[in-house]
């Protein structure tokens, strides 16, 4: 029994299914952890759902912030770019099952014998276990409701920056989304800053710091994320697994083996 993590795999069945291969990924016995982004710029968004879909308790996944896009997208409130290549899964029969099964999935997965947290961006520094549980089941709890599309519509801005237990409603829900599927840098205060995307030896912002490296009180959890690619999986912190390899740009995608500690790679196929 194996417990496999894979980074942002963004439509790219072919690398998915290769790098599984490669460790002899059984279903019956092991289980494939998602970092969200299952979907969008990669050839084959409609497979890799298909795929999960599938596997039914043998997989674990996190939405996200493309994930919840495509949510947006199935409920008219925004188009599909051409660079996302969904035509082929926004054409299928299946997509309202698809669907379905994408509002199902949490915005955090947790093992707890291994004392390990996975989430699309990462957990801001300043939550506890309990309120990141409590606010992720929020969001995940809204998403199940008739209007959840009302929750899609807000959450394309980017306030509140700032964490606060007197946040009410779509606001506080908003920032769950913000936090755990778009975060990368935080400024001192703690305050999520959306504008700077390059791995953190180009950052030219004094007062920008890579969320992992804030004093956190989830120190002596493993957290696995993805959604950074400029990293390249590079992160100087044991306990902090770093997924998204850019496989959609051109790089390759990676599996991380929780028993070995061990990172598997695919490079992009042409």
């Amino acid at each position: 029994m194996a417990n496999y993590f894979v980074g942002d795999i963004q439509g790219c069945n072919q690398e998915l299914q290769s790098l599984l291969a490669k460790v002899d990924f059984n279903p019956s016995k092991d289980t494939l952890w998602a970092v969200g982004d299952l979907v969008a710029r990669g050839p084959d968004s409609l497979k890799v759902l298909n795929f999960f879909e599938s596997l039914d308790g043998s997989a674990r996944v996190v939405l996200g912030n493309h994930d919840l896009h495509l949510l947006a997208i199935y409920n008219g409130l925004k188009r599909a770019k051409a660079s996302d290549k969904l035509e082929k899964l926004l054409a299928s029969e299946r997509l309202p099952t698809l669907i379905g099964w994408l509002r199902q999935q949490p915005l955090m997965q947790e093992l707890p014998e291994h004392k390990l947290i996975m989430t699309h961006a990462g957990v801001p520094p300043q939550w506890d276990l309990p309120t990141l549980r409590a606010e992720a089941a929020a969001v995940h709890m809204a998403l199940q409701q008739e209007d959840y599309f009302e929750l899609l519509a807000f959450m394309y801005t980017e306030t509140p920056e700032a964490w606060s237990e007197t946040l009410q409603g779509k606001l506080r829900l908003r920032y769950c989304i913000d936090a755990l599927t778009r975060m990368r840098y935080l400024h001192s205060d703690g305050r999520l800053d959306f504008k700077c995307k390059t791995p953190p030896e180009d950052c030219k912002e004094p007062d920008l710091h890579p969320w992992f490296e804030l004093p956190s009180h989830l120190e002596d959890h493993t957290l696995v994320f993805g959604h950074w690619a400029a990293l390249m999986g590079k992160v100087d912190h044991p306990l902090r697994i770093a997924l998204d390899t850019g496989c959609c740009w051109g790089e390759h995608l990676t599996l991380w083996h929780l028993e070995n500690r061990e990172k598997i790679s695919q490079k992009r196929m042409k």
